[in-house]
């Protein structure tokens, strides 16, 4: 079985890294091919020494594949390169995404969206989003840093006591925990919300205060995610931001809806009343963003606020990201190999394995998960 690693377009990690290689090229059955330059940290060599085999022509490495590995979907025009049969494995967002799926599809590419592994005990260590999160919610922390114009701890000088910086967290899940836990390593004085009352405790074990809103039921899905709120609970929630945003000096916001577009949490009139120079990440950017006004891949200056729309945050520390990455993929491709078989267990029959049947989005020709196919209609 020959697992194939392309260069990412636009992205600065790597869906494999040498010592990952090693581990995949330990397994029996498996040979790892990567395209010449996957890496920009690791070099042809360093893969050569894991056991991988690089081919310079990306074409004939996709035309060769039984398995890719990637971070990104390969687009619509490479699809053809790909040889029918072959399991494509990637972040797919397959709920937005119904044209390159369906072409996944037509053209007998099996695919798996790395976004659908369940959110299980068994599956944590194959949880991409989780691995990636992490990351994102430390460089927020960082890239707000590195633009104020304030320290971040309390610090006594001769010359006086300079107080602590405010940071409000909007969302406490993996992102907004670990920026959380960054902003008090930091020394910052911070505060976050999150609709899950569930996860108060998590906040206050890292030192933070939860502001407390009285949303009515809310709670979360049976994937950990926060569930959408109605039109009366976001204005309720609105209302409680503004105070807790205009008093802060960064402001990091991490709520996304899985599949559809994110809320708006800041409006341009709560803006008004915030600081001027003070920073709002939006780690939502991608999806719509959490504030309005905001531009993805861009920082921009609102009424003196400082917005911060980077979509790929972990790309921004990638030789962890790809790390974190690669670990995952391992996992996961250990966890679906048959070795009797000699082939990957893709989720058929009485005895499917939960998580291919979680996360297997096209086979043999056909959209197969039953959300997938209810969300497009079939």
């Amino acid at each position: 079985m020959i697992v194939a690693v392309p260069r990412e377009v636009s992205d600065k990690r790597t869906a494999l890294i040498p010592d990952a290689t090693k581990k995949l090229c330990a397994l029996e059955g498996i040979d790892v091919v990567v395209e010449s330059g996957v890496s920009d940290h690791w070099t042809d060599s360093d893969y050569k020494e894991a056991g991988a085999s690089v081919e310079k022509d990306r074409k004939t490495l996709l035309g060769k594949a039984d398995v890719i590995l990637r971070i990104n979907p390969t687009d619509a025009k490479e699809i053809g390169s790909v040889k029918k049969g072959a399991l494509h494995i990637s972040l797919l967002d397959p709920y937005n995404n119904r044209t390159l799926v369906e072409a996944y599809a037509a053209a007998g590419v099996d695919a798996i969206s790395l976004e659908m592994i369940p959110r299980t005990t068994l599956a944590q260590k194959m949880d991409v989003l989780s691995s990636q999160a992490s990351l994102a919610g430390y460089v927020a922390v960082v890239k707000a840093a590195e633009r104020l114009d304030k320290i971040f701890p309390m610090m006594m000088t001769p010359a006086g006591t300079l107080t602590p910086v405010k940071v409000f967290i909007i969302g406490a899940g993996v992102a907004g925990l670990q920026a959380i836990a960054t902003a008090k390593r930091m020394g910052a004085r911070v505060e976050a919300f999150d609709t899950r009352p569930v996860v108060e405790e998590q906040v206050h074990s890292l030192g933070a205060r939860f502001l407390k809103v009285d949303l009515g039921e809310t709670g979360q899905t049976k994937d950990g995610y926060a569930r959408a709120l109605t039109d009366e609970q976001l204005a309720k929630q609105r209302e409680a931001m503004a105070k807790a945003v205009a008093g802060a000096d960064v402001t990091i916001t991490t709520a996304k809806l899985f599949g559809r577009k994110a809320p708006v949490i800041i409006t341009a009139d709560m803006l008004k009343a915030v600081k001027k120079g003070s920073i709002i990440v939006d780690l939502a950017a991608g999806s719509g963003g959490n504030v309005e006004g905001v531009k993805v891949d861009e920082e921009v200056i609102l009424d003196g606020v400082r917005i911060i729309g980077i979509d790929n945050l972990p790309g921004e520390v990638a030789v962890h990201a790809s790390q974190m990455f690669a670990s995952n993929m391992v996992n996961l491709l250990t966890h679906l190999l048959d070795t009797e078989k000699g082939s990957l267990n893709l989720g058929e029959g009485e005895d499917a394995d939960e998580i291919a049947v979680g996360c297997v989005i096209v086979r043999d020709g056909a959209v197969v998960h039953p959300g997938i196919k209810e969300h497009y209609g079939k």
